[in-house]
């Protein structure tokens, strides 16, 4: 099966046949307090470059990331490229400033910088980033945001609307209202958490595009708990420690890399369509590549179903 699951896909009922895995380019953003590492503009460049002329070329960023220095950064080698190649999508995530204003009237400058950063004037998919930070009611009022990105799409700017946001419950209602045509989870469908599961059913059911973020837990399923102790983006839970090398002991017992089950965990889920992986170096490209093929015994699986998971919203 593992061969199969690098095919390119239709992206939920939006259609389009997209690779798989997408390239999280938030630490390209060079956000060192969330993920306890930098990243050059050189070593970022050249994981766009790499990535644009691999079979993942799907690019995943926001406004939030570094501030635009994520977008600004990929803009780079867009433009030194002539634009977007074809066959590769990109798309990004616009919410609150800095200063926490989850206004309509900086979701509309927020975009519009995007658009410049990016050197584009047309993006394929755009979600309304972390709606928790302002109210449902907030969001769906006149002249709020998401009638500030309906207007962008009637303009020809956006293609298709997303929301991409952290609880659950949250995510539900906003996929329950119809608007969306996709939606991005995060840290809450891997190995250790399957919180999400409820949405990726809602979400398959409307024919409503499901992308499941972070699938190492923003890095402990991949470097393993002695080298990484985080899960989303913070010091990870003793139990959570123990679980993952206990994972850990599990993948090694059949020799196969940690990293390659968290990560074919998601890809093998009918129900999601793309699986975003953060990267920060090109080599992550190809290491990827290696992760998905690698072949799993079934009798791992059934072992790592022995191990606990949370299905509560991470800490």
């Amino acid at each position: 099966m593992a061969h199969d699951l690098l095919a390119r896909r239709p992206l939920g009922a939006i259609g389009t046949p997209v690779a798989p895995i997408a390239i999280g380019c938030a630490p390209l953003g060079n956000m060192p307090d969330t993920f306890d590492y930098a990243v050059s503009e050189a070593d970022a460049v050249s994981t766009i470059r790499a990535a644009l002329d691999s079979p993942l070329n799907y690019l995943d960023t926001a406004a939030h990331y570094g501030d635009g220095e994520s977008e600004r950064r990929i803009g780079l080698v867009l433009r030194e490229l002539g634009g977007l190649p074809e066959g590769a999508f990109l798309q990004t995530k616009i919410g609150a400033d800095a200063d926490g204003d989850y206004s309509g009237e900086t979701v509309r400058r927020r975009f519009e910088r995007s658009l410049e950063l990016l050197g584009r004037d047309h993006i394929d998919l755009v979600f309304l980033h972390d709606p928790e930070r302002t109210t449902f009611e907030d969001a769906f009022a006149p002249g709020g945001p998401i009638e500030v990105l309906q207007r962008f799409r009637e303009q020809g700017a956006i293609g298709h609307l997303g929301v991409a946001g952290g609880p659950i419950e949250m995510e539900i209602r906003y996929v329950e209202s119809g608007v969306f045509d996709a939606v991005i989870t995060h840290n809450r469908y891997t190995l250790l958490n399957r919180v999400a599961e409820p949405l990726l059913d809602v979400a398959n059911d409307r024919g409503v595009a499901l992308l499941n973020a972070a699938p190492y837990g923003s890095g402990m399923l991949a470097k393993g708990p002695d080298t990484y102790p985080r899960y989303a983006y913070r010091a990870a839970p003793s139990v959570a420690v123990s679980r993952t090398r206990r994972l850990a002991e599990i993948c090694e017992h059949h020799g196969v890399p940690l990293a390659a089950a968290a990560l074919q965990f998601s890809m093998r889920d009918p129900r999601i369509a793309v699986t975003i992986v953060g990267m920060s170096k090109p080599e992550r490209i190809p290491q990827t590549l290696d992760l998905a093929q690698q072949p799993i015994p079934p009798a791992l699986w059934d072992e790592l179903q022995s191990v606990p998971f949370d299905t509560s919203e991470p800490e």
